[in-house]
């Protein structure tokens, strides 16, 4: 299931004290910070093969509870590092968020989810069939992966997506665009679709993607050090998989699909708020739209998984080119972990974020 799980991955998408612990030791020396030894071996297992200047930042949440647990590799030896305040990319976990928008124009009757995003643009679009708003945002529009014009195989593989403007998506839409013959019957995960949602909401508001996110999510949750522009900011360096510094990705009319930078401090008070069950607009993306598989059903941007004993998560990750990032919450126990890192996404053991955050949230619900 986890090797399922982990092609997901959208783009190919408080307590600290120092301390030090030699790789060879398999544990990570916490001294104050708030974490067991079980914990401390499960996070040294799966960051021990990571290159130096790997960073994680991660969050534990019980209970309305939140403690943070920063590590970064340094010199080969693993320490114990104040980073839940700095700035990393998360990739495609920002469909969450650009679904959350889609749930607030909902709440407040600006949209509807089965309103044909055609009404809604200024061009028509190349296909037959209707594509709906909660279709683009529970990955069942059709839509493939990306679109035909852009090519990952002549892109900057450095900054893939920076040069991907308005014009180009037009041109796809009106001229290329095509769906999958089982649309509305078979998930198929699509960075074009989410991408083309929050392009769509954009127009609807006539906001940029930045502007909806700052006034609709980050400035009611308290998220006050997010954005979708890198420039201006100081954010952990991400890392390609050979530990060499990798550029930021500009998602440019994409934003939707992957743009948001975040802190786990932020991503906390996010998650925080899925557990307000009075909350709608967050409760509604919580809600099952579609049935992938006997495990995985989805919401709106939201992977809702069944764990053994019956019990669910909610669940997205993102990875770009220097960044990996995985978010699980259990809404009936008020537990979960948010991961950030600077680990590739193409790195070849890039699925440890998800294996460990899978892992550590297992260890708060045995307790």
């Amino acid at each position: 299931m986890r090797k399922y799980l982990t092609a997901f991955l959208g783009f190919m998408i408080s307590i600290c004290s120092r301390g030090q612990v030699k790789i060879a030791k398999n544990e990570i020396q916490h001294s104050k910070a708030k974490i067991t030894q079980e914990q401390s071996e499960l996070i040294f297992s799966n960051i021990k093969s990571f290159p130096n200047n790997t960073e994680l930042s991660i969050a534990f949440i019980e209970n309305g509870n939140v403690n943070f647990i920063g590590v970064k590799r340094s010199n080969d030896a693993f320490e114990i590092h104040k980073n839940h305040y700095s700035i990393f990319e998360i990739g495609s976990l920002s469909k969450v968020f650009t679904a959350t928008l889609l749930s607030n124009f909902v709440v407040n009757d600006k949209i509807g989810l089965e309103d044909n995003i055609q009404d809604y643009l200024d061009f028509k679009i190349k296909v037959d069939n209707p594509i709906t708003f909660k279709e683009l945002a529970n990955h069942t529009s059709g839509l493939p992966r990306l679109p035909t014009n852009l090519n990952l195989l002549l892109v900057d593989p450095n900054n893939p997506y920076k040069d991907y403007d308005e014009e180009k998506l037009t041109e796809y839409l009106t001229k290329k665009a095509t769906l999958n013959k089982k649309a509305k019957t078979k998930y198929e995960y699509s960075n074009l679709g989410a991408g083309l949602l929050g392009f769509g909401l954009s127009k609807i508001a006539h906001q940029t993607y930045e502007e909806l996110l700052q006034e609709n999510i980050f400035e009611k949750y308290g998220m006050l050090n997010s954005t979708c522009n890198p420039m201006n900011i100081e954010c952990v360096k991400g890392r390609k998989p050979n530990g060499e510094i990798a550029s930021n990705w500009d998602f440019n009319v994409l934003a939707g699909a992957g743009a948001i930078l975040s802190t786990v401090d932020d991503l906390s008070k996010f998650a925080l708020a899925q557990f307000n069950k009075k909350n709608e607009e967050l409760t509604l993306t919580q809600k099952p739209t579609f049935k992938v598989n006997e495990n995985i059903s989805i919401g709106l941007g939201w992977h809702i998984l069944k764990r053994k004993n019956d019990k669910e998560l909610i669940w997205h990750n993102g990875g770009t080119g220097g960044y990996t990032s995985s978010m699980a919450l259990d809404l009936n126990k008020n537990i979960g972990i948010i991961i950030s890192s600077n680990v590739s996404a193409f790195n070849p053991k890039m699925g440890n974020i998800d294996k460990l955050c899978f892992g550590l949230i297992d260890m708060l619900n045995e307790k």
